[in-house]
This record gives structure tokens, sequence and C-alpha cells, in this order.
């Protein structure tokens, strides 16, 4: 059954490691199960817990319904869940609802939501008519060849930087990169994080003792390497917390619920659109938001796509993606979903390269992720439990290895060599794969332009650098 399904053999690979890699994408994107109700809700500033609660079972369901249209239409490794950076957009957006309309949070949330529909069912369309894929066509090889190389980097600053804050009484969060090697001696570093420190240095350490295992045991060809590495990590951390922080690791299971919160999701999101409120915010407010969502969205998409199945080998000689228009498909319902159970737009996330570097290659290790992601209704504080330090060692080993993806690259050539060099850093800085394709294809265009090679240019690529030169100088 699964071989006729998935096609398993066609793609070299077995229901074993597709299992494994499944598993393992979810365990180093388990963050966002917890991270977006967080977001979405002011961690719970506006005092209502049943949104909280709304928004996690959504963040569950809506992953899954995506990642079931990319296992079983788009044939596909790749894992979806609300996206991050869009979701801190969208509860700015419903901050500044608030005060535009005078409508509560919660009302205002739902007028939001009707911005996240209109986005998905957009997307739909422009899937259905392969508008996305000739989009995906238009950006030049070198650009493409460059996306997963930029996300290799900007995949090692998270598990370097951003993954693990740390808080302590002298504030934060403080980070490995910044406040712990950024410190000039040890005692300075203490200094600043005060009681914080003791957290940081077994952070530190559980992240590079994984992160070897991880290379060690895949260097001697054990297929399950990224999970295995991050599974010792975990019991490193717990038994440094237990141990040296006097911290009981698995606190948070004593007294938690273990029932989906079916009846707060009911009350406050599912197919809750405050369509007067989104009328209030204005037309020209309403569909500049829109536009906004769709350019990150669309962009964010397409470079996660392409960045993670060049890793796979799964582009042709011209750097095309087979199924492409299914998989960005699964994208565009994932959004509709996640706009009718409660969360902000539904994308394809860049962990998922954990997943295909343990050998993922069809669409059983999305299913595999989605239903753990559903299960996740269920179990969400076990799920809770896996150190931030475990997923940055998978995913700065991850990272490394898609860096190898420069050896691609025609560095004699100026118009590959500078559009390529600026997403490297645009795109770990930013923190958006849809800016750094967006300054990639300016380049590209001001380049060739100049150079008296402007016919080179598609006008499709004209087009799409003068949508970001709008979107970076005139659209907030």
């Amino acid at each position: 059954m699964l071989e006729k399904i998935f096609k398993l053999k066609e793609n070299n690979t077995t229901a074993k490691t597709e299992v494994i890699a499944g598993l393992t994408t979810f365990m180093t994107m388990a963050y966002i199960i917890a991270l977006n109700p967080n977001l979405l809700t002011g961690f719970g500033a506006d005092g209502t817990p049943a949104l909280w609660n709304g928004v996690f079972l959504a963040t569950c369901i809506s992953s899954a319904i995506g990642m079931f249209v990319m296992a079983f239409v788009a044939n596909k490794p790749f894992a979806m869940a609300p996206g991050m950076g869009l979701n801190s957009f969208f509860a700015v957006v419903v901050a500044n609802i608030v005060s535009i309309t005078g409508l509560s949070y919660v009302e205002s949330f739902q007028a939001g939501l009707c911005i996240i529909l209109v986005e998905g069912i957009v997307f739909i369309i422009l899937s259905v008519l392969k508008v996305r894929e000739k989009i995906v066509d238009a950006i030049p090889l070198g650009v493409r060849l460059g996306i997963a190389p930029a996300i290799g980097l900007m995949l090692m600053n998270i598990g370097l930087g951003s993954n693990v804050g740390v808080y302590s009484e002298n504030g934060g969060p403080f980070y490995a990169m910044r406040d712990f090697f950024g410190a000039l001696t040890p005692s300075l570093a203490k200094s600043n994080m005060g009681s914080g420190y003791s957290t940081m240095v077994l952070t530190v350490v559980t992240m590079f003792i994984g992160l070897f295992v991880i290379i060690i045991m895949a260097q001697k060809g054990v297929k399950a390497a990224v999970i295995l590495g991050m599974l010792v990590a975990s019991v490193i951390y717990w038994a440094g917390e237990a141990i040296f922080l006097g911290i009981n690791p698995f606190e948070g299971l004593k007294g938690a619920s273990f029932v989906p919160p079916v009846a707060d999701m009911a009350s406050t999101t599912l197919f809750k659109f405050n369509f007067s409120g989104f009328v209030q915010i204005g037309w020209f407010t309403a569909i500049t938001l829109i536009v906004t969502f769709c350019i990150i969205d669309m962009f964010d998409t397409i470079g996660t796509l392409v960045g993670t199945a060049s890793r796979a080998g799964m582009l042709d000689k011209d750097g095309n993606m087979p199924n492409m228009r299914e998989a960005l498909l699964a994208d565009a319902v994932g959004t509709v979903a996640g706009a009718c159970t409660g969360t902000s737009t539904v994308t394809t996330f860049v962990e998922s390269a954990s997943g295909v570097e343990a050998g993922g290659r069809t669409g059983l290790t999305a299913f595999t992720t989605g239903i753990v992601f559903l299960a996740c209704s269920f179990i969400a504080p076990v799920a809770a439990i896996i150190p931030a330090a475990a997923t940055s060692a998978a995913l700065i080993y991850v990272g490394v290895l898609m860096i190898t993806g420069l050896k691609n690259i025609n560095f004699d050539d100026i118009s590959q060599s500078v559009p390529v060099a600026l997403m490297l850093i645009a795109m770990p800085v930013s923190g958006s794969i849809g800016h750094a394709i967006g300054i990639g294809l300016i380049s590209y265009t001001v380049i060739k332009v100049f150079t008296g090679k402007a016919k080179d240019v598609s006008v499709l690529t004209y087009v799409l650098s003068a949508i970001f030169l709008i979107k970076f100088f005139l659209v907030a």
C-alpha cells in the first residue's frame, strides 16, 4: 500500500527511513506548537486563555492538513506549519486593528483571520493556474542555486543564535553567539547573564555534543543520525538540569492536560471570521496587508522548496522541481485551513531540510510529521520538553551540509556571484528567505541591464524585481 501511494522504491527509500525522517523533521520544528500561540496572543498578555488554546489546536490541525496535501498530492517530504516571521507580523497587524477599530483583541484577531483567508484563496487560484510555478521558473538559475546555501547559513544562524534564548534577573533573552561567544571573557559573559550563565553553559555544551554525535554517526552511515543525536543531546540537557541546576526537566508534565481544547477553539477561532471588523480597517490598508502577506509567504515557500529540494537532489538540470505546482498548492490549502481553524499563514518550513538529510524523499515523511502534529493535540506537554539546544544541534548540522551547494555556483560570472553573495548575507540577517530572494533578483537584474545584457532578463524577472523594490521602499 505505502509503495503504491508514495513510490518508495522509485525514490530509492524505505518506509522505515521515511518515518525516521518525519520524526526528525518534527523534532526540529516542534517548538512552533507552543511558540505560535504565544506569539499570536502576546504570550497570554490579552488575558484570554481560550484564545491561546484555540490557536494551539489550530496550529496542530492546519499544519497536519497542509502536510497531508503535501504527502498525497505532491508526494514530497516537506513539512508545514504557521510560518515564523509571518506570525509575528500577524500579531502586529492584530494589535494595529485593536488601535484602529477599538475592538477587543479576540475580535481583532478574528478580523485578521479574514486577511489570511483571502491570501490562501488567492494562492489556491494562482497555484491551479500555474502562476506561482511560472514565478519559480522566472527566478534565474544562479539565484536558484544560491538559495540552498543561503538557507544553510540561516539555519546555522538560528541554531547558534536565535533558537535558544536564556532569561535571568539581568533580563534577556541572551543568545549563544551574541552573549556567550560574543563576550570577551567567560567572566564578562557571566556578569552580563547573571544566573542565566549556568543555563547558557549547559546549552552550549549540549548543542555541540549533540552536533558532533550527529556528525560521527552520519559519517558511520547511521541513517537515523540526526534524530539519535537530538535524543542524546536531550538526555544530556535533562541530566544537566537535574544535576547542576536543580531543575526537574519533566516538571511541565505534572498536572498537564492531555485533552484537546476543542471547545475553546470552537468559541474563539474556528470559522470565526469577523468581516465587519475587517472592513473597518479600510480597503487600502486591507489590500496592502494582503499583498504583503502574499509576497512574503510566496517567496519564503518557493525558497524553502527549491533550496531543500536542491539539497535532496530533487531538481532537474534546469533547477526545476517536479510536482512544484502540487507542493505550492499544499501551502495554499494549509493557509486556508489555518484561517478557518484560527492561525496565521501556514507555509513550508525550512526545518524540513533536517528530515531530507535523514533520508526523507517522499510524501511519507510529510505524512509522518503531520500525524505527530495531530497527536500533539493530545501530547503537547511531551513535545514541549524537547530542549532547544538539541534542536540547535540538528539545525547547525543541516546548515553546514546545505552550504556545500556553493560548489554549484559559477563565481566567475558576476551576475551569479553578486546575487548569491548578497543572499548569503541577507537571509540570516533579515531572517526572511523571501526578502533575500528579492535582493538577489534585484541585483541580478541591475547587473544584467547595466552590462548590456538586458535581453537575458525575462519579463517576469523584471516584474518580480519591481515588485520587491516597491515592497522594500513603499510598503511598510
